[in-house]
């Protein structure tokens, strides 16, 4: 229960930041502060630092390369597969892996929201993906370290073991390769059906393909294929929660927030019941903070949190024929080792 209120106290301090430096997507302010609050305040804060160097580097990269090049779709397909699958990379094998995400991470969130708000200069997107991560990063450290010097002396938080760097390996190299080749197909979707906030299918390719190395076995079709269903499971049930508060509240402020409160709470409650179902409760709470945490308090509407939530499936959408393509095309080369489909092995 400490952990649960820490995270709310720091995804309801983070969007009051984000509101007081005119960031735009306060959704994504929110769910910094939330994945952040982890661990002990050491952890949190290597995390902090990590989470804002990624940021920024990943923003400055997609500045320059908005800049240089011509806007062409073939570049846009090879940047994105490129950055993306490195990041993807970095992540699964480097030590700083978590710096690696939020590079790639961030730059595929630049380049697609450029890509569908051409008249905005990049400059402008990739300001307000640092300060939103700004926001939740300061909201986070803040509320950790007045934890760590109160509650927390009661109620001790034990750090996660974390896996050592894996350096080179191949099978990381031809999941993060399928992961780009998903990641490639975005800039052709909104050339041909132009998607609404693709970004966040860009974020879902790249979060689902998160799996240990070593849990590859040359192929990535089983554990990605349970977090894609868990992240449906957990969308679909947290956004079925939020869409019902928002409609109930008729745009009250202090009941969405409540709400937001109930959806963390919830989805942080599940996160922490289990590694099984953990990742249900990390998407459950994703789409409540999508659904419930609007850009302008203002003007509260359930259209861009149901679009966020659409490009959600719309990458998932994407991934799963190219991972299945690859599963099979490994296994024809006799690669794959074929695990055992039991479900209840896994």
């Amino acid at each position: 229960m400490a952990d649960e209120l820490e995270c709310v106290a720091s995804v309801l301090l983070a969007i009051i930041f984000a509101h007081l430096i005119g960031a735009e997507m306060i959704a994504w302010a929110a769910f910094s502060a939330f994945v952040l609050m982890k661990g002990p305040i050491t952890e949190t804060f290597l995390r902090a630092v990590l989470r804002m160097i990624g940021t920024l580097i990943g923003a400055t990269l997609a500045i320059w390369f908005v800049r240089l090049s011509s806007g062409e779709l073939w570049q846009m397909m090879l940047a994105t597969a490129l950055i993306g699958g490195i990041g993807l990379y970095g992540m699964m094998t480097a030590r700083r892996a978590y710096a690696w995400l939020l590079f790639g991470l961030t730059f595929i969130m630049i380049v697609l929201d450029w890509l569908e708000h051409p008249a905005i200069e990049v400059d402008a997107l990739a300001l307000t993906r640092v300060l939103e991560v700004g926001a939740g990063t300061l909201a986070c450290l803040i509320v950790s370290v007045i934890s760590t010097l109160t509650a927390r002396r009661w109620w001790p938080v034990s750090g996660a073991s974390s896996a050592p760097p894996a350096g080179w390996h191949p099978d990381a190299a031809r999941h993060a390769l399928l992961a780009a080749l998903a990641l490639s197909l975005l800039p052709v979707v909104h050339y041909y059906f132009d998607v609404p906030e693709l970004a966040q299918a860009g974020v879902t390719i790249i979060a689902v393909m998160i799996v240990p190395v070593a849990g590859l076995v040359s192929s990535g079709l089983r554990p990605v294929s349970g977090r894609l269903r868990q992240r449906a499971i957990g969308c679909l049930c947290g956004g079925t929660l939020a869409a019902a508060i928002l409609f109930l509240s008729g745009g009250s402020m202090p009941i969405l927030v409540a709400g937001t409160c109930l959806g963390i709470i919830v989805g942080r409650h599940i996160e922490n019941g289990g590694a099984r179902n953990a990742y249900i409760g990390l998407q459950f709470t994703l789409a409540v903070l999508i659904v419930l945490v609007p850009d302008d308090y203002a003007n509260v509407s359930i259209g861009p949190g149901l679009e966020r939530l659409t490009s959600i499936f719309v990458g998932m959408a994407i991934l799963l024929p190219v991972l299945v393509a690859g599963h099979f095309m490994m296994r024809r080369r006799g690669n794959v080792i074929v695990p055992d489909c039991n479900p209840a092995s896994e």
